[in-house]
């Protein structure tokens, strides 16, 4: 697998959406070419998508640095070892800090080998992650993005999104999970790149 999604002009996945999609292809027109690297530790990159639900990037970030330097090394052992008043000042919920020692947990025990997710389908992913408390579809299936860089994956939940397609398509309102999975169906097998280059738009100041 490689480290890093690297989108060109003469990559595969490009040049599918833009021979699928006419108004797809005028974005990455504009956004150009852009590489992704994966965050290919998998308990981090887990910890780090509790952390950031229901949070602005920016807030996100900041308890992410202060978990890791209460840490010192992101690994279930030392979340473990964390007792609930340094994950507090840290900036965790209650709620949160239950769900990453429950991660934990399952990973330390065995219940959930990390390392065998990225031989599993991602059906079996995502029926997988979500047995832990506090990982719903949106936050495996971004698992499956970032960290497995798997091709073809649509997040309907994705607020984000469903807003950059609206404006995208200059529609008058945010379509909704099954509107949005019905444009997402021309961009089969590469909807991954697709919501990058949506992403992307949202980070780059496009959407007004």
């Amino acid at each position: 697998m490689a480290a890093q999604f690297e989108l060109t002009k003469n990559c595969n996945a490009v040049l599918g959406l833009n021979s699928a999609d006419p108004q797809l292809a005028g974005l990455i027109d504009l956004i150009g070419e852009f590489t992704m690297p994966l965050r290919t530790d998998y308990f981090a990159s887990l910890v780090r998508s509790i952390i950031g639900q229901q949070l602005s990037v920016k807030a996100a970030a900041t308890i992410w640095k202060r978990t890791l330097q209460a840490c010192g090394e992101m690994r279930p052992e030392t979340i473990l070892a964390l007792d609930e008043e340094k994950l507090r000042a840290a900036g965790f919920s209650m709620s949160k800090i239950t769900y990453v020692r429950d991660l934990a947990g399952r990973v330390l025990s065995g219940e959930l080998d990390l390392e065998r997710l990225s031989e599993m389908p991602d059906d079996e992913i995502i029926g997988a992650l979500t047995k832990v408390k506090g990982i719903g579809v949106w936050t495996a299936q971004m698992f499956l993005i970032f960290s497995l860089g798997r091709p073809d994956v649509l997040s309907t939940a994705d607020l984000g999104l469903r807003r950059a397609l609206g404006w995208l398509y200059q529609l008058d309102e945010t379509p909704g999970a099954k509107d949005f999975e019905q444009y997402g169906e021309k961009w089969q097998p590469y909807r991954t790149t697709a919501s990058l280059y949506l992403w992307e738009a949202i980070n780059r100041g496009h959407l007004r």
